[in-house]
């Protein structure tokens, strides 16, 4: 399942941001570490949203990180306006991130608690143009994200909500105009209500404001609408990228097809069918050998502890690091009988 390649990359003048074979680990004690992403590619288009999405340890934030460059991948290569922001100098990453912006999980935690509303959002300007928070955008920011600016510019943090601390957080990456806004689980710590709301709020500034969009999350339900495509992580690997709509009706890998079939359904006659994901996932400091899903898959055979599938096209713009993929097998007239191993 999960494993490499850049098949799934398109040779286009649309796409502004390129990650290619991206690899992040992290030191641990007696030279062990650990293997947070593992050679990873994607691209975005131009006024795209890709949603990045997959269980909690599989690397989704340490992606988003990287792509910052905070901290900077261990190798790979983010290719972000003709330009390998790896390879930059701290002073032109400094001015490459006006352009690339992020949203952080916790609203609350992301934002300085001594700091008013209103010098928060203008920080951008008062690095770069030497404005002030009395800067008329600072108002028409507060007012883009739904606060009142005269409310809510003189309150800070602890004194409001975590989904008025989120709006804050949007309107802070949006006033130097990005082209490139990393959301990081920008909803998973709020309300069910409240969490419509930002995305609806995220969906209407990406119109407005023309911004290319990752979406990092956890819940493949929250990803569907905001999507355009997405991409399913598991253990610091991608194993299958398509067309949101696509991905949702036919998912080609058995980790998506799992994923899809844990999203609760507000019937309580439903049940839902066996995803059949056994195990617990394993340690990224010591991840199985060739496909790293192949310890929890039904359909693993002694060809997936052997070999790692490369990435491959099963359906138009449906690609998939599966040696044994849910989809495609009947076009191509292939019958494969599947043996189990542990």
């Amino acid at each position: 399942m999960a494993g490499t390649g850049t098949a799934h990359l398109r040779d286009s003048d649309d796409v502004v941001l390129r990650v290619e074979d991206l690899v992040v680990e992290f030191p641990l004690e007696r030279g062990q570490k650990v293997h947070a992403v593992s050679g990873i590619s994607f691209d975005i288009a131009k006024g795209e949203t890709l949603g990045l999405v997959g269980e909690s340890g599989c690397g989704k934030s340490t992606t988003g990180r990287a792509i910052m460059q905070a901290p900077r991948p261990t190798s790979g290569k983010i290719l972000f306006d003709g330009k390998d922001l790896s390879t930059l100098s701290s002073d032109e990453l400094r001015r490459s991130r006006t352009k690339l912006q992020m949203i952080y999980q916790d609203p609350i935690s992301s934002l300085n608690p001594r700091r008013r509303v209103r010098d928060i959002v203008a920080e951008g300007l008062s690095i770069w143009e030497g404005k002030n928070a009395d800067d008329p955008r600072v108002d028409e920011m507060l007012t883009e994200v739904g606060l009142d600016p005269e409310v809510a510019g003189g309150r800070r943090p602890h004194e409001m909500s975590g989904g008025q601390c989120q709006r804050v957080s949007i309107a802070r990456s949006l006033i130097m105009r990005p082209e490139v806004l990393i959301c990081d689980e920008p909803v998973s710590a709020l309300d069910v209500s409240v969490q419509a709301q930002i995305l609806n709020l995220l969906e209407d500034l990406k119109a407005e404001f023309h911004l290319t969009m990752v979406f990092i999350a956890h819940d493949l339900a929250v990803v569907k609408n905001i999507s355009d495509r997405v991409a399913v992580m598991y253990l610091g690997k991608i194993c299958e990228v398509a067309p949101s709509d696509v991905l949702y009706a036919h998912p080609a890998h058995p980790y998506t097809a799992a994923l899809l079939a844990s999203i609760p359904v507000p019937d309580p006659d439903a049940r839902h069918d066996d995803t059949g994901l056994k195990g617990e996932l394993p340690s990224p400091v010591d991840p199985p050998s060739g496909c790293r899903f192949r310890t929890r898959c039904p359909r693993a055979a002694e060809l997936c502890a052997a070999e790692e599938p490369k990435m491959r096209e099963v359906a138009a713009a449906q690609f998939v690091a599966c040696h044994f993929p849910l989809v495609g097998e009947q076009a191509s007239g292939e019958a494969r009988e599947v043996t189990a191993v542990s």
